[in-house]
């Protein structure tokens, strides 16, 4: 039978993996919507903003939290979770590109085409960009976290390492 430390690590390595398949469904919902013609919904810049938000949300509660935990106990993954926290940076900026186009389009009556067409662009990109980084997240980090990467005793993985917010609906 695990120890308690190394199934809750391998508890974490599977929470992992289903936050991203819930960002990776909202994202693709998000995505389709833009697609449609009519627009379905008169409020889809608020719901690219929920999304941005969201995706937001979980990088900045992984770097304080599970990477920061995962560092402390397992030094040598300090250069995997770098590369990490840095693909998080290149992601907000796109995000910051999405909410800036979202709320163009909210300010603008009847959400003109061409905002449209580009939110629809910054999200092709970053689905492929969200997909490799959480293939990566979930080979590299999945694997420590499912091999017990806090054995180190009693007083390893007692703080919450996954500080995620529940989302925000728009």
């Amino acid at each position: 039978m695990a120890s308690p430390v190394t199934s809750r690590t391998a508890a974490l390595s599977l929470q992992l993996a289903q936050a991203h398949r819930e960002l990776r469904r909202r994202l693709a919902d998000v995505r389709a919507a833009l697609g449609r013609r009519p627009l379905p919904d008169d409020d889809l810049p608020t719901h690219c903003l929920a999304f941005c938000t969201a995706l937001t949300d979980h990088h900045e509660g992984e770097d304080s939290g599970l990477f920061a935990a995962l560092v402390r106990e397992r030094p040598d993954l300090a250069p995997t979770v770098a590369k990490l926290v840095e693909d998080h940076g290149m992601i907000g900026g796109i995000l910051a590109r999405v909410r800036e186009l979202a709320e163009q389009a909210a300010r603008e009556a009847g959400h003109p085409e061409a905002d449209l067409t580009a939110i629809g662009r910054e999200l092709d990109g970053l689905a492929a960009i969200m997909d490799s980084h959480f293939g990566y997240e979930e080979r590299a980090i999945g694997a420590a976290l499912d091999a017990g990467a806090a054995d180190a005793g009693d007083g390893a993985w007692r703080e919450p390492v996954l500080r995620l917010r529940a989302p925000k609906t728009p």
